[in-house]
């Protein structure tokens, strides 16, 4: 009993590994969700979310802007109330349930930030190393895609979220899927 409660423990105490990381602290799903709520423009958060979560990501965002004339700690609960709710709705749109927004630190599979370093530095040269020979023109496909339409402009909400459906599954073939939608067609489609 007592050698269950500390490995219970120094489980609890390792640092999290996670596949995606757009549920991290320091992914870019909620990194674009605190520049929304720093600049007043909801547009970077709603690439994430499928068209039909817009509603209730537009309630929320509206609400937490009018906190912080309340208080420090009244608007650090918004915010976050706002990025666990754009969170939420985009992993709902994955067809994944939602655990929370990851701590910072948390673990991020070395492929999954391969992956983001492609899209960020525009070469999927060290990405590619790390994913077997039979599926590297598939992810040359999907790498190249995403790239191509990566410059939208963030008022272009439908355009946004062409790009984040291409970007997922870009990342999803980067991890070993080969479903090219995994639920994102909220993201490619207005309704």
């Amino acid at each position: 009993m007592f050698i269950d409660r500390i490995v219970t423990l120094l489980t609890a105490l390792k640092p999290l590994k996670v596949q995606a990381h757009c549920d991290t602290a320091e992914g870019p799903a909620v990194k674009d969700g605190r520049t929304a709520l720093e600049t007043g423009n909801i547009n970077y958060a709603l690439k994430w979310i499928p068209a039909d979560g817009e509603a209730e990501l537009r309630d929320v965002f509206e609400k937490a802007l009018k906190v912080p004339t309340i208080g420090a700690g009244a608007a650090e609960l918004a915010d976050r109330l706002f990025l666990e709710t754009m969170v939420r709705i985009h992993r709902m749109g994955e067809g994944v349930g939602f655990t929370g927004i990851q701590p910072v630190g948390a673990e991020v599979d070395p492929v999954v930030k391969a992956a983001d370093g492609a899209i960020a530095v525009g070469s999927d040269a060290d990405l590619q190393a790390m994913v077997p020979q039979e599926r590297r023109a598939g992810l040359a496909d999907r790498f190249r895609a995403a790239l191509a339409i990566k410059g939208f402009d963030v008022d272009d909400v439908p355009a946004a979220r062409r790009y984040v459906a291409a970007y997922v599954d870009f990342f999803k073939y980067a991890e070993g899927e080969d479903d090219e939608h995994h639920g994102h067609e909220g993201h490619a489609h207005e309704h």
